[in-house]
């Protein structure tokens, strides 16, 4: 079965959970107390956050090949209200994004690639799991 098939939200869900029971990525203190972009007014509540966005993340990078984090960012930007002005986008925080791309490296789901579209892919290890969560 194709990833691109699935729904992403459900798949997303299944990967998350999948990546935190192999505990290939670590959810870091400050997590807590960061927004995910300026277009936000808090913090993200949800306890699996963490491994939700990483999911995501790595289910972009199998769809697009190749990603870097300034794609990311405008991939989880959105609209900030601005007030009375009217509403803008905004680009998502590089952090968090930045962050779970190098976990995911230190797991050897993703390598980095230089050269024209330069940023980050799939490894053989990490399409395996993807693909694996996929049936």
């Amino acid at each position: 079965m194709d990833i691109r098939t699935i729904e992403s939200g459900k798949y997303n869900t299944i990967l998350a959970d999948t990546l935190k029971k192999q505990k290939l990525f670590e959810k870091p203190d400050w997590s807590d107390f960061v927004k995910t972009s300026t277009h936000k007014q808090r913090p993200s509540i949800e306890d699996d956050f963490w491994f939700k966005r990483a999911a995501s993340i790595l289910r972009q990078i199998y769809i697009k090949k190749i990603v870097g984090v300034e794609r990311l960012r405008t991939r989880y930007g959105g609209r900030k209200n601005r007030g009375t002005k009217p509403p803008e986008f905004r680009k998502g925080g590089g952090k968090i994004i930045r962050t779970i791309l190098q976990q995911a490296e230190t797991a050897g789901l993703v390598e980095k690639i230089k050269g024209k579209p330069s940023g980050r892919q799939l490894t053989e290890k990490g399409t395996k799991l993807l693909e694996s969560v996929a049936k």
